[in-house]
């Protein structure tokens, strides 16, 4: 199985010792992407809905920047700072995934980085 680092400046970089996103075989597996605007580096916004939307769109850039789409994720992890978020985080996240939804998880954490509201992490498969 070959295995490649998937790296845009469409998205944030990384700010640790991982890769945006690795291929293995046709899976795309997504680090958690924070609601950073990849330009500053600085949160797009302070609501959880605001950052929701940067976290999504963040991963979207780093899932399309390897030939994938949101159509082709399958699993998504979603790490809230406080779960009293989830409504309005789901409010954001259905505009994104509107049928055929992967599969999900959202726990609220002790912290983020940056002190960020919301990360979001995901797998993606493509059948060549």
């Amino acid at each position: 199985m070959s295995k490649r680092i998937i790296a845009t400046t469409l998205a944030p970089q990384a700010i640790g010792p991982y890769s945006q996103a690795i291929k293995a075989g046709n899976f795309l597996y997504v680090s958690g992407q924070l609601p950073l605007d990849p330009s500053t580096m600085t949160f797009g916004g302070t609501t959880i809905t605001d950052q929701t939307k940067w976290a999504l769109e963040n991963l979207k850039s780093v899932i399309q920047s390897a030939g994938y789409s949101l159509a082709n994720v399958v699993k998504v992890n979603i790490f809230l700072k406080d779960i009293n978020d989830f409504s309005a985080m789901n409010e954001v996240y259905q505009t994104y995934f509107t049928e055929d939804f992967p599969a999900r998880s959202a726990v609220a954490v002790a912290g983020l980085p940056k002190d960020a509201l919301v990360e979001i992490e995901a797998i993606a498969y493509l059948d060549n």
